[in-house]
């Protein structure tokens, strides 16, 4: 039986386990960590459970498809609820606007509420349509980096409607030739945050999202985002991958172009070949520090990353949903201070996520759980301890202003992530959420591939790679590499 070894055991490692062990491999995973997930985990603090990372769920089919190709019923396992409405926003002039799941819906709450029509709406998800259905096949569910993908029929189709995906202009130009309002160009450019990227020099062709959650769904676990985790642990562990916790790899071994296993400390231990599933940097700069370096994919612009407080407030919201977002009112300026000038704008943009508004024992009674988080540049070495009390303050006056309470009073406990606990709990060069940024055109292809090219039976997977962030493309990547490795 050959055998497989994964490093890291975020959701891409386990899916790339789940996968290898259904083809006939003895797979074992070595995770630094003390528990399983990577940034897809949880928190409990008094009395309070947090989902510490990732809090939308899309295209739960590809969750759903782990469990088909083991034999099983993904239903005993997994349950989740479609949302209804997707996100609510509001706005400083008092305009809340609810994201229907269903579009014509949703059209309909855009006209009522701004100055663009339903029929404005309608046509850009049909645009973002098209950039799916040109890019889905080509892009997401297979190889960039092997000539074989583009000598495909299906790809060659793709390629010659290149122009039909925006990928010439910026999301933000495309936003404002679709729309007028403000409110409705900020709504659409905030999807370029779905992957740590800036609207203002991202490719339209990140269009592609909308069309994710008002064509598929977006949805929610029942027993939270971290649910997703654990379960796909219970079914790798049920057909016989080994997990090892608390094993941090020092090395992986090459000899003559070909990987020959792994080191941990003093011990090596042999493999047929290695799946990666740690950030593609440092798996290169600690791991693989004798073997020549991708300098140039290494040295690509990053992602942004994150500030998230984690808060118990001892009251509820009913005018809030599982998901909120509070809209800077200069968002170029937002944007300019992440990128430009790598700090926190004095007005930053609040997505507010609360489970316990779907799972109500995240929560003690009476309260609720907020993950309260904001865009934030990479770490470069910024003052974060000044930045984050400054940010605080910020965001606790945007929040209060708006709900009409004094939020600060209602806070019964607090924990906090940023860029370098984030890189420090889950091997993010930088703190950077998504691995490399997408803000040019030719970002997909210039992400580092799912495969060595010069070390033989040595793959990667995960957010830092092919095709990118997010749990989606994350379980997306486990299956090219499944794919190649067939």
């Amino acid at each position: 039986m050959p055998k497989a070894i994964i490093i890291g055991a975020g959701i891409a490692g386990i899916a790339s386990a789940i996968r290898l062990v259904i083809k006939g491999y003895d797979v074992e995973i070595f995770e630094a960590n003390s528990y399983p997930g990577g940034k897809l985990s949880e928190i409990e603090l008094n009395g309070f459970r947090f989902d510490a990372g990732p809090s939308l769920l899309t295209m739960p089919q590809y969750i759903d498809e782990l469990f088909t190709l083991a034999g099983k019923n993904s239903n005993t396992y997994f349950q989740y609820d479609k949302l209804g409405v997707v996100c609510k926003y509001f706005y400083e002039d008092g305009t809340q606007i609810n994201a229907w799941a269903d579009k014509y819906k949703f059209a309909d709450e855009i006209a009522a509420k701004t100055s663009d029509s339903s029929k404005s709406v309608l046509d850009f998800l049909d645009r973002s349509a098209r950039i799916y259905k040109i890019t889905n096949p080509v892009f997401l569910e297979r190889s960039l980096h092997k000539i074989s993908n583009y000598l495909r029929w299906g790809t060659l189709k793709s390629f010659l409607r290149f122009f039909q995906i925006d990928s010439f202009k910026t999301m933000n130009k495309a936003n404002e030739s679709s729309f007028h309002d403000s409110k409705i160009i900020r709504f659409f450019n905030r999807y370029a945050t779905y992957n740590g990227s800036n609207p203002y020099q991202a490719p339209a062709t990140l269009n592609i999202i909308p069309h994710l959650e008002h064509r598929f769904g977006a949805f929610f676990p029942r027993e939270g985002m971290f649910s997703i985790t654990k379960v796909l642990v219970k079914l790798a562990e049920e057909l016989g991958v080994k997990f090892n916790y608390n094993s941090s790899v020092d090395e992986i071994i090459v000899e003559r172009g070909k990987v020959k296993g792994i080191r941990i400390k003093d011990d090596v231990i042999k493999t047929d070949l290695v799946i990666s599933n740690m950030d593609v940097w440092f798996t290169y700069q600690k791991l693989l520090k004798n073997q020549s370096q991708p300098k140039r994919t290494l040295q690509q612009e990053r992602s942004s990353s994150a500030l998230i407080f984690y808060w118990g407030i001892k009251k509820t919201f009913p005018e809030l949903d599982l998901h909120n977002i509070f809209f800077s009112e200069d968002y170029q300026q937002e944007f300019d201070h992440i990128w430009k000038e790598k700090d926190i704008y004095h007005d930053p943009t609040i997505y507010l996520n609360i489970s316990s508004k779907y799972k109500g024992d995240d929560a003690p009674e009476d309260c609720e759980n907020w993950f309260t988080m904001i865009n934030v540049p990479a770490n470069t070495g910024q003052e974060w301890d000044m930045l984050i009390a400054q940010a605080k303050e910020n965001i606790l006056n945007k929040l209060s202003r708006n709900l009409g309470e004094d939020i600060a009073s209602l806070i019964s406990c607090e924990a906090i992530l940023d860029p370098r606990s984030i890189e420090a709990k889950t091997s993010s060069y930088k703190g950077s959420l998504y691995g490399t940024s997408s803000n040019n055109q030719f970002a997909a292809f210039l992400r580092h591939a799912n495969f060595s090219s010069k070390i033989k039976d040595l793959y990667f997977a995960g957010g830092s790679v092919h095709p990118g962030g997010g749990i989606p493309l994350a379980l997306l990547s486990a299956k090219i590499v499944s794919d190649l490795i067939e």
